[in-house]
């Protein structure tokens, strides 16, 4: 498509090391949630660039339900899928061992957003407010009870209100106080709504994250224990091409971007924008060849975010805007590393929602490392 395009794709190989050849690649599938979105990009980079081939894997990606991944995985008829750390823990209450190898997200991506004239910076202050959830279920359910457990609050000190996946509509016409949502998108949505004028009287929003109140693990790649035990080899194979692939993501957003164009029919395709990122991805492989920091790495990001805002209109950078975000969600400076205390916060929440039974369970099996720390 893009004749740079694949000078940039061989470029973000440069960096990985030689993996063990096959002969023929094992066919792979990884379940993941949601539908194609260019949050999945290192999955497509994963693709696009050969780290899964690179590793002996022809991956295919499936999206489907949580609970069904976790289902396919544990019973064997997938090897690998990205569910929550939540979603694990409830499925090892129901005795399915399933193991969570990689965290992907090193921040939960989960907050509150609300109109930045109303101080929230105290949580004590959200008693009495109307709290707008998709539901009591999953990853938002979990931020706000750990959210209000930090505030020294709980439901009944506040008003929930069941809206769905309906944020940035239900806040604009003003039926709520604040909203639980996923940080890395919805307050964008939200703002852009305010710029236009179309969300009553905010001008502005602020948010408060999960992850700057407690420590919860997250979305991360799982396996089942029967996989662990039968075939670690190849299970150290994608748990490395991944963490590659993962760190190609947060380096080189733009040539991200571009590889996820194959997977992602909903991206934005202007020509000229499209020729702004083959530029930007090209410059980044330059240089990422100097060894830069980390801190050097996350200031480009910065720094390519402004140059495209000076060419393109938000509704062209929305969904490059929303990868940056995400990456700020997964950076690290060792990838893929959960420690106990993210998990014992987890269970705890989980715990204080009554989903978990009298059974204890056994975090230390819930996870394992031992993939992450022999990445060469």
């Amino acid at each position: 498509m893009f004749k740079l395009l694949a000078i940039v794709l061989i470029g973000l190989l440069l960096v990985s090391s030689v993996a063990v050849a096959q002969d023929q690649p094992l066919d792979e599938r990884i379940l993941l949630t949601f539908v194609p979105n260019v949050q999945f990009a290192p999955f497509y980079v994963g693709i696009e660039a050969g780290y899964f081939a690179e590793a002996g894997f022809a991956v295919s990606l499936d999206h489907l339900q949580e609970p069904e991944v976790l289902d396919l995985v544990a019973v064997g008829q997938a090897n690998y899928g990205v569910v929550s750390g939540e979603q694990v823990i409830l499925a090892r209450s129901q005795n399915r061992d399933v193991v969570y190898v990689f965290e992907w997200f090193q921040q939960y991506p989960v907050g509150l957003v609300y109109d930045r004239a109303l101080d929230l910076s105290d949580l004590g202050e959200l008693r009495d407010k109307t709290i707008g959830i998709p539901g009591r279920f999953g990853a938002s359910y979990s931020g706000l009870t750990a959210l209000l457990h930090d505030a020294n609050l709980t439901e009944t000190d506040i008003e929930v209100s069941e809206i769905g996946f309906n944020a940035p509509e239900v806040f604009c016409l003003g039926l709520v106080d604040a909203a639980v949502v996923y940080i890395n998108n919805e307050p964008l949505q939200i703002q852009q709504l305010a710029n236009a004028g179309d969300c009553g009287d905010v001008q502005a929003v602020a948010t408060t994250s999960v992850a700057s109140q407690v420590d919860l693990v997250s979305n991360g790649l799982i396996i089942s224990r029967a996989l662990l035990d039968d075939d670690p080899a190849a299970v150290q194979r994608m748990v490395g091409a991944f963490a590659k692939a993962l760190r190609a993501t947060i380096d080189n957003p733009a040539a991200a971007y571009m590889a996820s164009l194959a997977h992602v029919e909903s991206l934005p395709r202007e020509i000229s924008f499209l020729e702004a990122l083959e530029a930007a991805a090209e410059a980044q492989s330059d240089f990422l060849s100097e060894l830069p920091s980390r801190a050097e790495v996350a200031d480009s990001r910065v720094e390519l975010a402004n140059q495209l805002k000076s060419h393109f209109g938000s509704g062209t950078l929305a969904q490059f805007t929303i990868l940056l975000n995400t990456i700020e969600l997964w950076d690290a400076d060792q990838l893929g590393i959960s420690d106990l205390a993210s998990w014992q916060a987890m269970h705890d929440t989980l715990q204080r929602m009554g989903f978990l039974g009298e059974s204890p369970v056994e975090l230390s099996d819930a996870f394992s490392n031992q993939f992450v720390v022999a990445i060469e």
